[in-house]
């Protein structure tokens, strides 16, 4: 964990101290947050439009590891990766709420680099953070993001939306958020085995940031809405592309079947993948957190979403209730399972 020589014991600051030192120069952007952080409650109005409230709990030990993980870094991820979820709704992300529980082994600077990347991702996608509440933890860091977005009734995407025939699509590339998490805990094992080794990170700097610093895909629904696109069903990828599929699937009552030729795959990826010895298409179908968008077209909207040069096709739904397939180049029919992360399963 890094952070600033000069130490100051959260004790000195007390709950309450605490809070009034993070949030004393948090201004409000957004007409719908019409009070913020200093009552019991934070007032919202988002004027007839829809409401999408969605959180997250990230836990140390589970969702991240402090060996490799800048303090700025994880408070960015922490919002982006939420903001992410309003996006997958279609919808647009407007206030936020944050828990803490932290340990003494962390200070205030160390509070205030979470806090400066919790911000610094606000800033970014125009978000105003509203509220929240500290408490003490006995061992480790946990940290609750509740994001609160709006969204016209007619935009918004749900999961169950597909239609047999529908066109599935990705944005990005993937893989290279588990590429870099790979790289990260070879150099961890390595620093383990002889802490005088310094970490062997140049040149991965692509696959590093998708791990540390994702983005969520606001720029890509921009796109989809000025080429006149509405997406019948939408998921970000957050577990994997194939255990998105198969939500897709579920909640659709369809079955689909992708192309592997077809999945988006950057050429660093790649080429962290053949130094790990990992089948690329592996990686993308069960790494995780890409925070890509996963969303189904109907077939009219081809022409339109061929020139979106951020969206690949990368199959369709079919009528096979469940049964969702990957073909591969030699013309092979494998069935797609979820693999990919669980946080249940998942602890240490």
């Amino acid at each position: 964990m890094n952070e600033a020589t000069q130490r100051t014991e959260l004790s000195a600051l007390g709950e309450f101290g605490l809070i009034d030192h993070l949030t004393a120069n948090i201004e409000l952007k957004n007409s719908s947050s019409k009070k913020g952080v200093g009552d019991d409650a934070a007032v919202i109005d988002h004027q007839g439009l829809q409401t999408l409230v969605s959180v997250d709990l990230l836990v140390e030990g589970v969702h991240f590891d402090m060996t490799y993980t800048p303090l700025k870094h994880l408070g960015y991820k922490a919002a982006v990766v939420n903001f992410s979820d309003i996006a997958a709704m279609n919808g647009k992300p407007t206030q936020m709420i944050v828990g803490l529980a932290v340990s003494n082994r962390f200070s205030l600077e160390a509070i205030d680099e979470i806090y400066s990347g919790m911000l610094q991702a606000c800033q970014k996608y125009g978000v105003d953070l509203v509220g929240g509440d500290t408490t003490s933890s006995k061992a480790g860091l946990f940290i609750s993001i509740t994001v609160i977005g709006e969204a016209k009734a007619e935009d918004i995407c749900y999961r169950s939306g597909a239609a047999e025939h529908d066109l599935l699509c990705v944005s990005g590339n993937l893989g290279g958020a588990y590429m870099g998490l790979l790289l990260l805990e070879r150099e961890k094992a390595v620093y383990k085995a002889n802490p005088d080794m310094q970490p062997d990170l140049v040149g991965y700097d692509y696959v590093l940031q998708r791990q540390l610093k994702p983005e969520a895909r606001f720029d890509v629904l921009h796109k989809l809405r000025d080429a006149g696109i509405k997406p019948t069903s939408m998921i970000d990828i957050s577990d994997g592309l194939a255990s998105e599929i198969l939500h897709l699937c579920r909640q659709s009552g369809l079955g689909c079947q992708i192309y592997e030729e077809k999945i988006p795959l950057d050429p660093d990826t790649l080429r962290v993948a053949e130094e790990f010895k990992i089948v690329p298409a592996v990686a993308a179908l069960n790494g995780g957190e890409d925070y890509e968008l996963l969303f189904t077209i109907k077939q009219t909207d081809f022409e339109r979403i061929a020139n979106i040069h951020e969206v690949r096709v990368i199959g369709h739904m079919t009528a096979n209730l469940g049964i969702a397939t990957m073909v591969t180049p030699d013309n092979q029919a494998i069935s797609i399972k979820a693999q990919g992360w669980d946080a249940i399963l998942n602890k240490e």
